[in-house]
């Protein structure tokens, strides 16, 4: 018609004002809140769990590694490696977790958002034990970053096969020798190079403090190989699981 009537600024802010610009349901976009943020300050507060792909010899089939950590001590308290991923699974393995370790209710386990983390079964047998639920966003890996750490750290072992494992049993076996590494060995960098079941089970302060002594007295005697303080192997007292904001470290001293 070549007449001007207004600005599309001007047509948008009427269209609002009207309330007629919004999005059809199919095409709201979805909004995902960061999980709640969990302090750990001591063993069996706050787990967390996920799961991850072994490689089997039949193409296009893979097997399931099913592993609970907890989150202020790095200990595996819970693994198993199935055929299939369902939540009834997840739901044993919980429940296997809470007949060894004994915690009380309340504990926090967080996890991915996956079809065995929601399952009804799985989710029956939280509320039955007193277990509080935490889920990660979609896709976001970084919400659930203590199980993603240990299977990293698992596939980058040197001894990690390179062929794949031809039977359920052989990656079973291979767990169990790794999770014995994981625990009762690899001295962790993240909790001040003590075993995660040293720090578990509270032997760890006492290793810390014998460390401390050692330290200073190397320092006394030779000043001058020391131009700064020694190692901090003060005892890690808090672990955060999604700090709020990224303004807390996952851990404090």
């Amino acid at each position: 018609m070549g007449m001007y009537l207004a600005s599309e600024s001007t047509i948008y802010r009427l269209l609002r004002r009207r309330r007629m610009l919004r999005h059809r349901d199919a095409m709201r976009p979805r909004t995902q809140h960061r999980p709640r943020q969990f302090v750990a300050r001591g063993p069996n507060q706050v787990w967390a769990w996920d799961i991850t792909y072994l490689p089997s010899a039949v193409r296009g089939r893979a097997w399931y590694l099913y592993s609970i950590i907890d989150v202020w001590s790095r200990k595996i308290v819970g693994w198993d490696v199935h055929d299939i991923q369902t939540d009834e699974l997840a739901a044993v393995l919980i429940g296997r977790g809470k007949a060894s370790e004994q915690f009380e209710r309340g504990l926090v386990l967080h996890a991915d958002n996956g079809k065995a983390m929601r399952g009804k079964t799985m989710l029956v047998k939280l509320e039955e034990l007193g277990v509080i639920p935490s889920f990660s966003r979609t896709r976001v890996s970084d919400d659930n970053p203590f199980p993603e750490a240990l299977f990293r750290t698992m596939k980058y072992r040197p001894n990690y096969p390179e062929e794949p494992f031809v039977t359920l049993d052989d990656a079973r076996r291979w767990v169990a020798g790794f999770v014995h590494w994981y625990n009762e060995e690899h001295q962790h960098s993240a909790i001040r190079f003590v075993t995660p079941c040293q720090r578990h089970d509270g032997r760890e302060l006492r290793i810390l403090e014998r460390r401390r002594h050692v330290y200073e007295r190397a320092r006394r005697r030779r000043p001058d190989r020391w131009t700064r303080q020694i190692r901090n192997w003060t005892p890690i007292a808090t672990v955060f699981l999604n700090p709020e904001h990224g303004l807390q470290t996952r851990q404090q001293p």
